[in-house]
């Protein structure tokens, strides 16, 4: 490793890790305020209207940046060929993000579907997609710190 990226290894880690944290904090939010959003608000009244100004702007001020600077600090650590790919965690762990990314598109169009007043999704089902993330952040915290396999 470079004197440069001696350096700049621990700053590139640690705006992963925040990235990450901020990226997961929306993850959890988003899914939580469907619930509401599905069971509380008519399409159209000032509810709705007052739901989808917060889920705009938690997918476009939050969520996108968090999970765009995200994969920028982690595609750069990588660069630095800190992972030995021959190992199962980091493919567990790309996988892990991968499906991360997925619902992340899924919950972008949900917030699409309320916006249009075309939500068919209970409140239930936003209660069982609000797991997912949790289920992923396990998977990957695990993958990358206890690395199991």
């Amino acid at each position: 490793m470079t004197d440069f990226a001696a350096f700049a290894y621990p700053w590139i880690k640690a705006g992963h890790i925040v990235s990450f944290v901020a990226w997961m904090a929306g993850m959890f939010y988003l899914p939580r305020l469907f619930v509401y959003h599905a069971e509380r608000a008519k399409p159209g009244s000032e509810l709705d209207q007052t739901f989808q100004v917060m889920e705009l702007k938690l997918m476009k001020l939050i969520m996108g940046p968090a999970m765009i600077s995200t994969w920028v600090f982690g595609l750069v650590l990588i660069s630095f060929g800190v992972v030995d790919w021959s190992q199962p965690w980091p493919w567990i762990k790309a996988v892990a993000v991968l499906a991360m990314t997925g619902m992340q598109g899924w919950l972008s169009k949900r917030r699409k579907d309320f916006a249009a007043g075309s939500n068919s999704r209970s409140g239930r089902q936003f209660r069982i997609a609000n797991e997912v993330p949790t289920v992923l952040l396990l998977v990957i915290v695990v993958a990358v710190v206890v690395r199991p396999f």
